[in-house]
């Protein structure tokens, strides 16, 4: 292979869990001038692993979403760096807002009730037309109708539905259900296997460590990437039209650069509020469609970590049943935003603390608030609906992944809108293209059978939002970051031993 080959300067925009999956797969198909441009000091997007308490937390990414045809598993399998949280997140007490907590056998039904519309989704929801709002709302009071549940309180009952419709906002990142299409859910495909795998005491910056090979060069923390990540640095302006069929970047730093390739791994929330200021020219309308038209929400988690367990051994955690009479306490009050925060849960290997999380506008609003405000409304919802002694706490933090400009959210999902305007994750994952003469490597010009014109791909997408049936998840990015890696191996003929499902990692 010619040497000139291995070194086409390519940027990858972004060190998240897809740009670093991107680089370093980049790096081992031979490419060699490659380069991360990362607007945070740190690495990881919207995978966060800090320390805190006795251990470290994830303030974004946490679990490994199912096992098989799951990348992510597959690689941490190896390392046996998994393990199931899923008890903590079916067991938990619902605990009514007068600190009534719900039987088992009523709230075990309720839970049942709603795992059994899981399980119907998929085949129910290809006849949908309208939101998952909808389609869960008439499937969960079909049920509730049935003579085995005619003991269960309506008003309970609609309690619970509100508090599961909260958890299922979470999933989606959805502000309402009513937002979710139906039909859109589908194109999520879960894997087979456990969906709620934590990564033990180690957190989720392991998956990174796994694709740098940092864990086998401590002393190296970014392993392959080593001296290849720009911190501190966002892009300004991509400028993709230059005659030299090459791309500019304007940086932060005052620096520009021009690059062969450049491949925008940044969320879907930063493309949407900056996309008509970002490139130039302006997005094609077909590019333009996919970012406004796909959806991108927020989901936070509040840590919350005291001097002791004040709860019993056995307890999980529990979810927040509201009272009509009693939301009027709050409602129209400085502490409104709490109505959206739906559960407080246990933390894997650290057994002082316990996690909650927040949703929707009011979630967004949390970020704006003093911290000292947050761990109020936090202490007052504990103390509202637990019937224990509940301590001064010694630690707290939550995630901001709105109000944070290198973010604008947390990821992605299929709302109404995406189906009205019909578009998708393919069309966020074209590239764009100049037609360019075949580059002249013996390899490439076999691959492409002799041809002397082609289309040369120089601004490339991965990102999660960009996976068409994994968006959302750490392993939809990875494999969109794969993806583009592969695309150009491809183009210049170096993909013929490299597989993107597989990893020798």
């Amino acid at each position: 292979m010619n040497e000139t080959q291995l070194e086409q300067k390519i940027v990858v925009i972004g060190a998240g869990a897809s740009g670093i999956a991107c680089a370093t797969k980049l790096l081992e198909y031979g490419f060699q001038n490659v380069l991360v441009v990362e607007a945070e000091p740190r690495l990881g997007g919207r995978i966060h692993t800090i320390p805190f308490g006795e251990n470290v937390i994830d303030l974004g990414a946490q679990w490994c979403h199912g096992e098989q045809d799951n990348i992510v598993h597959e690689l941490a399998s190896k390392h046996n760096l998994l393990e199931s949280t899923g008890p903590v997140y079916e067991n938990y007490q619902c605990v009514r807002s007068n600190r009534e907590v719900l039987p088992d056998n009523v709230a075990n039904r309720l839970k049942a009730i709603v795992g059994d519309s899981l399980v119907t989704r998929q085949l129910e929801l290809r006849h949908c037309s309208g939101s998952l709002g909808s389609y869960l709302s008439n499937k969960f009071y079909e049920m509730l109708r049935k003579p085995e549940n005619a003991d269960i309180d309506e008003v309970i009952a609609a309690e619970f539905f509100d508090n599961y419709q909260k958890f299922e906002n979470s999933v989606e990142a959805s502000d309402t259900l009513e937002q979710v299409s139906g039909r859109g859910y589908l194109e999520y495909w879960e894997c087979e296997g456990d969906i709620l795998l934590n990564w033990k005491d180690k957190g989720y910056v392991e998956l990174l460590r796994l694709l740098m090979h940092s864990r086998e060069q401590p002393a190296e923390e970014l392993g392959s990437l080593e001296q290849r990540v720009l911190f501190n640095t966002s892009v300004q302006k991509i400028n993709w039209n230059r005659n030299d069929a090459r791309v500019e970047l304007q940086l932060s730093n005052g620096d520009s650069c021009v690059a062969d390739h450049v491949i925008v791994t940044v969320s879907l929330g930063v493309l949407k509020a900056s996309h008509l200021q970002l490139f130039e020219p302006k997005l094609p309308v077909a590019k333009q469609r996919a970012v406004e038209g796909l959806a991108f929400g927020t989901v936070n988690k509040i840590f919350i970590e005291f001097p002791a367990a004040f709860w019993p051994e056995d307890w999980t955690g529990f979810t927040l049943l509201w009272r009509q009479q009693d939301l009027a306490d709050i409602r129209n009050t400085e502490r409104a935003w709490l109505e959206d925060v739906f559960g407080f849960y246990r933390v894997s290997y650290q057994p002082r603390i316990l996690a909650g999380w927040i949703i929707s506008a009011n979630g967004r609003h949390m970020e704006s608030l003093a911290k000292e405000e947050v761990l109020a409304g936090c202490l007052y919802l504990f103390r509202r609906f637990l019937h224990w002694h509940i301590p001064e706490p010694v630690n707290f933090c939550s995630s901001a992944w709105h109000t944070n400009a290198n973010f604008r959210g947390s990821y992605s999902f299929r709302s109404m809108d995406t189906e009205r305007v019909g578009t998708g994750a393919s069309e966020l994952a074209a590239p764009l293209t100049v037609v360019t003469m075949t580059p002249s490597s013996p390899a490439r010009q076999k691959f492409m059978k002799q041809q002397s014109r082609c289309d040369k791909p120089i601004v490339l997408f991965a990102g999660e939002a960009s996976s068409e049936h994994y968006y959302s998840t750490v392993h939809g990015a990875v494999e969109a970051g794969w993806r583009e890696a592969q695309r150009l191996a491809e183009f210049y003929g170096l993909a013929g031993t490299q597989s993107v499902a597989k990893s020798q990692l």
